[in-house]
């Protein structure tokens, strides 16, 4: 199994930057490709971002061409970058390793909050 600790998340204000990591443990050679979703009060999950094992990466129209997800080569960490940071990305952000062999793993997430 894959564990995964996410660790950046802040009070910032509108505008601002942040940059999210995700500490892997366990299991490296199992991932597909890891993620991050957020969830906002009262709100259901949603996708932000992707990134394969080759490197492909996918973004939710919402934050395209403000934030960024990045990897170290062996996994051991997922990195996103967010920039122009609104109000409405306040959220509790979660990363995700999707495995080859069930279960999918989630870390416990981090609170973003962005002022106006």
């Amino acid at each position: 199994q894959v564990q995964l600790v996410e660790s950046g998340g802040d009070l910032v204000q509108a505008g601002g930057s942040l940059r999210l990591s995700c500490t892997v443990s366990g299991f490296y050679y199992m991932i597909k490709s890891m993620a991050w979703h957020r969830q906002a009060p009262g709100m259901q999950r949603e996708f932000v971002a992707r990134i394969t094992t080759t490197g492909i990466t996918e973004y939710a129209d919402s934050v395209k061409g403000r934030f960024t997800i990045s990897r170290e080569n062996t996994w051991k960490t997922v990195y996103l970058q967010m920039n122009n940071l609104k109000p409405d990305d306040t959220a509790v952000y979660y990363c995700y390793a999707s495995t080859k062999s069930p279960p999918d793993s989630w870390g416990q997430g981090t609170q973003v909050t962005v002022s106006s």
